[in-house]
């Protein structure tokens, strides 16, 4: 797997990141794509919204099973979205709001300053979109505020 660009936000520590794109800052944030893959950005900014693909080159040490954000309760990784992974990709939609050459600004980032970007796929409401979608285990949480911190 290769990196495509850097993921340039205002959160510099694990602490200052939301945990999801619904509790990021709404200043703009930049996904910069490197030169020699910048003409793959053709027609992006068509979109008002992104998949951002990357890795989580900061998580942590990896655990099947550990608690989430959102409760105390451990929870398997694929049953949760935290960043320690085996894998450690990371995935977030985010609402473009221009391309400036080989540099998206958007707004909903909710990853570190400085994150490697894999990919960049956009937002299809028409097929993204799953009205009746399950939401598992955390539909049956009675907390509904900004979850607790980072680990």
């Amino acid at each position: 797997m290769i990196t495509i660009g850097t993921i340039h936000t205002p959160y510099k520590t694990k602490d200052d990141c939301p945990i999801q794109p619904a509790f990021a800052s709404q200043e703009p944030s930049r996904a910069e794509v490197f030169p020699e893959f910048s003409a793959g950005l053709k027609d992006v900014e068509t979109f008002s919204h992104i998949y951002l693909l990357y890795q989580f080159d900061r998580a942590g040490e990896i655990q099947f099973v550990r608690p989430t954000f959102l409760d105390d309760t451990p929870r398997g990784i694929y049953a949760s979205r935290h960043p320690s992974r085996p894998n450690s990709i990371g995935l977030s939609i985010v609402r473009l709001l221009r391309r400036e050459e080989n540099v998206l600004i958007v707004v909903g980032a909710d990853m570190l300053d400085q994150t490697p970007l894999l990919d960049i796929k956009p937002y299809l409401p028409q097929y993204d979109a799953i009205p009746n979608a399950s939401a598992g285990w955390t539909a049956q949480l009675q907390w509904r505020g900004k979850p607790r911190g980072r680990e």
